[in-house]
């Protein structure tokens, strides 16, 4: 996650973590269950298993994401991520 002036701020810091499209699909893919990597890239279609890999990573190092064996999950912190989602999905279908 990159420093910022802002990062005392909680928006900032959320914005920041979650600033790209792929990271937000992943979780809005992860909120339906577990699912295996190339489960993934068959959801995300146009990524590229390295930017899978390295996004994954990234969200596990933020304790978004759990990997277990061949499964990748939401942490409990990850599923808090719910609401956002949620709005953004109503928001995207009245904009």
């Amino acid at each position: 996650m990159k420093k910022t002036a802002d990062m005392d701020c909680p928006i900032a810091k959320t914005a920041t973590l979650l600033s790209d499209t792929w990271t937000m699909l992943i979780i809005r893919d992860l909120l339906k269950g577990k699912m295996r990597f190339s489960e993934l890239e068959k959801t995300l279609v146009g990524i590229s298993s390295r930017t899978l890999t390295l996004k994954l990573k990234c969200l596990e190092n933020a304790d978004i994401v759990k990997k277990s064996d061949i499964y990748y999950t939401l942490s409990p912190q990850g599923k808090k991520l719910k609401n956002v989602i949620t709005a953004m999905e109503i928001w995207g279908k009245k904009a």
